[in-house]
């Protein structure tokens, strides 16, 4: 457990990120007056999980590797963080449509019908505490994976070795 302090930690503050930002859209009206916006500015949090991975990757690279990592050992750790997001996703979920955004679901269903983007049925199947546990839990650890591997790459420190054979 002491091995993985540092991801265990940057899957926390992930999480704080993440909920901070639902707070965001919530607060700036994308989850009631401006919902129509929201699948648009709802992927700048991309940037901000990014960011958050540097901050994490450089941090595992100095606390715990002497300022020295190679691709493969900041690929692992990225790893371990985006399990880490995907343990808590269903925790960050809960909290986020009861407490932090509690009409987002019955306001995208709304808006979803009454513009004829989607039906009643198919609009309920998909706007639901269940469905966005089942998507973030999939969805959270593969997006991690992949910024894993680009953010691993800028932030090495040194070049993988090999062993003669």
């Amino acid at each position: 457990m002491q091995n993985y302090k540092t991801e265990i930690k940057w899957g926390v503050i992930f999480m704080g990120v993440t909920l901070a930002w639902m707070l965001l859209e919530r607060v700036v009206g994308l989850h009631s007056t401006h919902i129509d916006k929201h699948p648009t500015y709802t992927n700048f949090f991309s940037i901000v999980a990014i960011a958050t991975f540097v901050f994490a990757l450089r941090d595992k690279r100095q606390s715990d590797l002497g300022g020295n990592m190679t691709w493969k050992e900041g690929f692992l750790s990225g790893v371990i963080i985006s399990a880490i997001i995907g343990v808590l996703s269903p925790l960050g979920q809960l909290i986020t449509a009861y407490m932090i955004s509690p009409d987002y679901f019955t306001n995208a269903i709304s808006y979803g019908v009454q513009h004829g983007l989607t039906t009643q049925v198919e609009a309920e199947a998909y706007f639901n505490v269940k469905h966005y546990i089942v998507l973030s839990t999939i969805s959270a650890p593969l997006m991690g994976i992949v910024t894993s591997a680009g953010v691993a790459f800028f932030v090495k420190s040194k070049a993988e070795t090999t062993v003669p054979g």
